[in-house]
């Protein structure tokens, strides 16, 4: 499945047994952060063998998983599955989720039904993760008017717009983190709010004409996206001033939030790690899974820990447990 709008993009999507049974689906991403500027000690793209761990990009994070599930598949007898195994490889997810988006778009466009269960085989230490904030990239340009810097009472200064629109932000950011959120699994349960980047002006003699501030805020999981964007925009519009404010929104990654005891918990829970189900500080595929409809749950050998840092490994041990846990659940949603 190729992205029309980049060329080399492509989800990989394999199914097996009857299509449109409600059996199982497994992801994984297969991008990796980048290595420049780290120390690695090997070869970071050469899987190297140190004792018990297995070193290299994406090791953790999330080729492992993937390498897991392939063992598995070789351990079951593919022809005679009776519900469908879908499989679900996705790009660019580092850099926003982009790949399952498009996949999701793709799948909704086709009607194609897909399984309710959906392992995100993140690494989590075998912890079972139900939840994860999003993340909404915005811009706020400021315009106004180029004047000399002898007279700005003939122009308008844009950068003092964005800091008007920096304090709007401010504001809105202390309100959000003080409203209660019935959230315990999330160790920080208010919606962070952060500006990121403000660029503004070309010289100190001209009165600057556009200043761009960008932000991110992250949603927690249940709660709609767009509210805190239209709130924001609300505001910045009751702003009384001379120069113009636009907001756009850059991107989105969804928020994941998976109602507690479904089948795929169930499954999970012999092999888990600790006994209560959790809540993921990192955002996933997940979060646009669900929109399917899935009930994705992430869980997965690895620690988030070591990943994207430099000698980044999973252990040989935490991948053949992973294998037998893949296994395990494709012979009690697929064969049975």
């Amino acid at each position: 499945m190729s992205d029309p709008h980049q060329d080399g993009k492509h989800n990989v999507v394999a199914s097996l047994g009857p299509e449109g049974t409600d059996g199982l689906a497994i992801t994984g991403h297969m991008d990796v952060v980048p290595t420049e500027g780290q120390p690695w000690t090997t070869d970071p793209f050469v899987l190297t063998t140190r004792g018990d761990r297995l070193v290299g990009r994406g090791s953790a994070d999330m080729k492992g998983f993937i390498a897991c599930t392939l063992e598995a598949l070789r351990r079951i007898p593919r022809d005679r599955l009776t519900r469908e195994l879908l499989l679900l490889w996705t790009y660019d997810e580092e850099v926003g989720c982009l790949g399952s988006a498009h996949l999701v778009d793709h799948f909704r466009a086709d009607g194609r039904p897909t399984p309710r269960a959906c392992l995100v085989g993140e690494p989590t230490d075998f912890q079972i993760l139900r939840m994860h904030a999003g993340h909404e990239s915005l811009r706020i340009t400021a315009r106004g008017l180029a004047a000399h810097s002898s007279r700005p009472d003939l122009g308008v200064n844009a950068i003092e717009g964005a800091a008007a629109a920096v304090r709007v932000v401010q504001e809105l950011a202390l309100e959000l983190a003080s409203e209660p959120v019935d959230l315990p699994e999330l160790e920080r349960p208010v919606v962070a709010m952060n500006v990121g980047r403000i660029r503004g002006g070309t010289a100190i003699n001209i009165v600057p004409d556009q200043c761009v501030v960008e932000l991110g805020y992250r949603p927690l999981p249940g709660q709609d996206a767009a509210t805190v964007r239209d709130e924001l925009r609300r505001r910045l519009a009751a702003l009384d001033g001379p120069w113009t404010l636009e907001l756009e929104r850059l991107h989105g990654i969804a928020a994941l939030l998976t109602r507690p005891g479904t089948p795929l918990e169930d499954l999970l829970r012999p092999f888990a790690a600790r006994p209560d189900v959790g809540a993921a500080g990192f955002a996933t595929d997940g979060g646009n899974l669900a929109r399917m409809p899935m009930d994705p749950l992430v869980f997965g050998p690895g620690s988030i820990d070591v990943a994207h840092k430099a000698d980044e490994y999973v252990t040989r041990g935490a991948l053949e447990r992973g294998a037998d846990v893949v296994e395990q659940l494709i012979r009690a949603r697929c064969l049975a």
